[in-house]
């Protein structure tokens, strides 16, 4: 896999609206865009909306109105399916296919796609468990035999298989022990920097928004309040919904801190 290629598509919303039978609007009017090769963390308390703002981009969630664009296509213009094989995406609960192996489910974007044939995909699956640090002798396993880490660095390798220039992530590291979580995120961290990527990550966590994102989104009601660099939202340059995310880990680190000191 090229190291440092041409960065990923940028995203843009254009007054991207969802709302739902009875008048819940989880997705109010936003209008934003993401620039091509960027790392960027949606936050926001539970229902402020960014789940769904993120599975607009890949048509897993339709708009009722606006439009979402990759690279300046309209994501309405392309099919979802095919749509969905040029984008990465990664989520929460993982999603393996329990009957297959892990060779398997790495490669079923590629046999879907029908790439190459079976020993490049051989050869590919090899490639992606080197890049994820995974040895070459897990493509044999199956899911229930990997621990939670390491099923996830799987789903990164499967959503890394055909080469995609967007990575979407949903909540990745939610289920993991806190141990395993900073891990892996530096792991994806060094993997968007290495490929180039463009990725957007949605995370209840703002320390790790912090410390892995360039910029940083701050959802509330469904409208976008804060859009900012760490460093800004560390200054209480956000505003405050972004100050109230930012204090938490904030007051954590002040807590441990005299609790080292014996206070």
């Amino acid at each position: 896999m090229p190291e440092n290629p041409k960065p990923g598509p940028s995203v843009a919303f254009d007054g991207v609206t969802k709302s739902y039978p009875g008048g819940t609007t989880a997705v109010d009017a936003v209008s934003v865009e993401i620039a091509a090769g960027s790392f960027v963390a949606l936050v926001g308390a539970s229902g402020s909306g960014k789940s769904t703002l993120l599975k607009m981009i890949n048509r897993l969630i339709e708009p009722s109105a606006g439009n979402v664009a990759i690279a300046g296509e309209a994501v309405l213009a392309v099919e979802p399916h095919a749509l969905r094989r040029r984008i990465g995406y990664v989520f929460q609960n993982i999603g393996l296919f329990p009957h297959l192996s892990v060779a398997d489910n790495i490669a079923i974007g590629l046999k879907l796609s029908n790439a190459g044939d079976k020993a490049s995909q051989a050869a590919r699956v090899a490639e992606l468990l080197d890049l994820v640090d995974l040895p070459a002798g897990f493509a044999v396993r199956m899911p229930d035999a990997l621990s939670g880490g390491q099923r996830q660095r799987v789903g990164v390798a499967r959503a890394l298989a055909t080469a995609p220039g967007l990575m979407l992530m949903d909540e990745p590291f939610g289920a993991l022990d806190p141990v395993t979580r900073d891990q892996l995120g530096v792991a994806i961290r060094a993997l968007h920097d290495r490929l180039g990527l463009t990725t957007i990550m949605v995370t209840h966590d703002m320390a790790e928004a912090l410390l892995l994102a360039d910029r940083v989104l701050v959802m509330e009601a469904g409208k976008i309040v804060a859009d900012a660099t760490p460093r800004e939202l560390l200054a209480g340059k956000g505003g405050a919904a972004a100050d109230a995310l930012v204090a938490v880990p904030r007051e954590q680190s002040r807590r441990l801190i005299a609790l080292e000191r014996g206070a």
